[in-house]
């Protein structure tokens, strides 16, 4: 099919003939066929580079009204949103960012391209945007499978929905082993194909050989480690190779030896990365760049990884030595993709990767126009050899299961839907909970016990009231418009309270109660640390809104709540990165990420304590506790709410000043 029989615009038509598309692949032929250009619903299962962002392009061109470009992760909206404002005459639009907002300048553009969390806040703060969208496209549908993202995805899909019945829906994954259920659920056409415009083979390297799917086996003479015979072997042949490691240390290593093997050097690309590398990490990666190496993982600056997917796709680097997260999405290519690791530590030992996230990396091989052919290989020893051919190569993904059925994201679940108008009862609810994936998977009843356990749990902390039905407090609309969890919410509400009444509240009062919550991420302790931080702990006790008595269980978890508070203390404080990870170990990318986070927990936290300070509260003389209500203010003793405030204010404003 040619591009001029679609349905578009001339100006699109010869943006895409610039850009070289002239013939549609097949796939994306038969996504026209299902209807994709027509307003029809469609899910799209087909293999990385055969098409899929075309698909959504020709969905989003000819729908009738404003489209969303839902993401997974930030560094994806970012590609994407270079992608779709190049589209002549478009207006693109980002929302990946403050979570109580409603970005109603969104209301303007063509496309927006968001982040799932993104439009699930923009739900639940009431955004007028949100119901004039006409068509949908989901980037990564399989991440339903996620216990982290999964459940939102679904929830958000469903309201969408609720809220736009005619709404075109297109779902994209190169990866899913149920797809047919998905379009199922989402009474879409299924497109499914094997096809890629590079071919793609697997194999495993065992005793000096590759053998591949397709019964070829590559003898490989060299008497290096396995890793960097494959990666000299490939360069021979003229292509790049991306490594895939279980961890940020092994890449590092990684990139450190092969490095030494000066394979090329990226002398320009080394001298940008060591001209503001402050850190180890930024040192490290400038010296691997000398090597014609990268490594790139979470840790790093948002800039220096950028440098790194750049460098490489100009084909200035030899080898990119990777943590499996680059897989989720960022386009970064190779010739020849070598899964050195197929194994993850969990806090309890080493399991197996799932099949979907190594295909996920296998889809990385090959890039069009660029290589004749993609290869995808796996590093074994003799003994596992055959296993992870049986495991790997040419197996399906798992199925894609619903992770909702989980008291966490349930409850923040519930309370959004009722907060945000979409039930007003128990019944109303299990309608909205019926439209889920897990209702169309499993029998919504499953839910049902864990449902009326979350809705006791928002009624016991004064989130939802139950007399006649399901209402919102004023604190439930709150927490749900500040987007923490629920379990967020009531620590924030206990800890503020505490703090009004304390005579000296600190930075490290405050940081320590929104590190001690359930939506912050804190950092491993180290054996070495823990006792430092335990002397520190014991000096400090007056300043923490609990007593150290309290976390006798869990003690251990807590030294990095206090962690991960002194870290961002010293940040707010004006420490530069080197010192940060001289002091803490912990790399720039990282306490970017908690700054962002603690950010965001702060801004909430100031909502939540002026709703305090207005007098929301009263005392439950009963149950002995705070408990949060619509009533008027009844807490026993002296409260300096506005002090608190300050201080959150102080901090926050710290934190904001350093990310600019």
């Amino acid at each position: 099919m040619d591009v001029r029989e679609l349905p578009l615009e001339d100006r699109f038509v010869e943006h895409f003939e610039e850009q070289g598309i002239e013939q549609l692949y097949p796939p994306q032929v038969a996504a026209v066929e299902a209807g994709v250009a027509d307003d029809e619903r469609v899910v799209a299962a087909l293999p990385t580079a055969s098409g899929k962002t075309l698909v959504a392009q020709l969905a989003m061109l000819t729908a009738d009204g404003p489209a969303l470009y839902v993401v997974p992760l930030r560094a994806l909206a970012t590609e994407k949103y270079e992608t779709f404002a190049a589209l002549p005459g478009v207006s693109v639009g980002v929302a990946t960012g403050d979570f109580d907002a409603d970005d109603e300048s969104l209301a303007d553009d063509d496309i927006v391209v968001a982040t799932c969390e993104k439009v699930d806040s923009a739900i639940r703060n009431g955004a007028g945007w949100v119901e004039s969208i006409a068509c949908v496209v989901v980037d990564e549908v399989h991440l339903l499978d996620d216990a982290s993202r999964g459940p939102t995805l679904e929830v958000t899909l469903a309201k969408l929905q609720r809220l736009r019945p005619d709404q075109q829906i297109v779902a994209l994954s190169a990866t899913v082993g149920n797809a047919d259920e998905v379009a199922d659920w989402l009474d879409a056409e299924l497109v499914a194909s094997t096809w890629r415009p590079v071919d793609l083979r697997t194999g495993v390297h065992d005793d000096g050989a590759i053998e591949f799917d397709d019964g070829e086996v590559r003898q490989i003479d060299d008497d290096r480690a396995p890793t960097t015979a494959l990666v000299a072997d490939a360069l021979a042949e003229g292509g790049q190779s991306l490594v895939f490691v279980n961890s940020r240390r092994e890449a590092q290593q990684l990139a450190a030896e092969l490095a030494s093997e000066e394979f090329r050097t990226a002398a320009d690309l080394a001298r940008e990365i060591d001209a503001d590398a402050t850190t180890s990490t930024g040192a490290a990666l400038a010296t691997a760049a000398e090597g014609g190496v990268g490594f790139h993982h979470a840790g790093l600056r948002a800039e220096h990884r950028s440098l790194v997917e750049n460098a490489f796709r100009e084909r200035e680097l030899a080898v990119l030595c990777a943590t499996p997260t680059l897989a989720a999405g960022v386009n970064v290519p190779a010739r020849r993709v070598i899964v050195r690791d197929t194994e993850r530590f969990t806090g309890e030992g080493y399991d197996p990767l799932p099949v979907l996230e190594v295909h996920q990396m296998f889809g990385r091989a090959g890039r069009p126009a660029l290589d004749p052919y993609g290869e995808a290989v796996l590093v074994a020893t003799g003994e596992n050899a055959d296993r992870l051919r049986e495991r790997y190569v040419g197996a399906d993904p798992e199925p894609v299961e619903s992770k909702l059925a989980a008291r966490e994201p349930l409850r923040t679940h519930v309370l959004a839907t009722v907060a945000g108008g979409f039930a007003d009862s128990r019944e109303g609810l299990q309608d909205v909970l019926a439209s889920t994936f897990f209702a169309h998977q499993r029998d919504e009843a499953e839910l049902r016990d864990l449902t009326d356990e979350v809705i006791s749990y928002l009624d016991a902390t004064g989130m939802l009231r139950r007399d006649g039905g399901l209402a919102a407090t004023d604190l439930g609309r709150l927490v749900s418009r500040v987007y923490v969890d629920p379990l967020t919410g009531a620590e924030v509400v206990e800890a503020v309270e505490t703090a009004a009444a304390m005579e000296r509240v600190t930075p490290l009062t405050i940081l320590e109660l929104v590190c001690d919550t359930e939506d912050m991420t804190t950092q491993h302790v180290r054996n070495d640390e823990a006792g430092r931080l335990s002397e520190f702990a014991m000096r400090r006790e007056g300043q923490f809104t609990k007593s150290i008595s309290d976390f006798a269980g869990n003690y251990q978890s807590w030294l990095g709540t206090l962690k991960t508070a002194r870290l961002l203390a010293d940040w707010a404080d004006g420490a530069d990165a080197a010192a940060i990870d001289d002091r803490y170990g912990v790399a720039p990318g990282d306490v970017h990420r908690l700054a962002e986070r603690a950010e965001w927990l702060l801004s909430a936290t100031a909502v939540i304590a002026q709703h305090l300070a207005d007098g929301a509260v009263e005392r439950d003389a009963d149950a002995g506790t705070s408990a949060a209500t619509d009533g008027g203010a009844g807490v026993e003793g002296e409260r300096d709410y506005e002090r608190v405030i300050d201080r959150i204010e102080e901090i926050r404003e710290a934190l904001v000043e350093r990310e600019d």
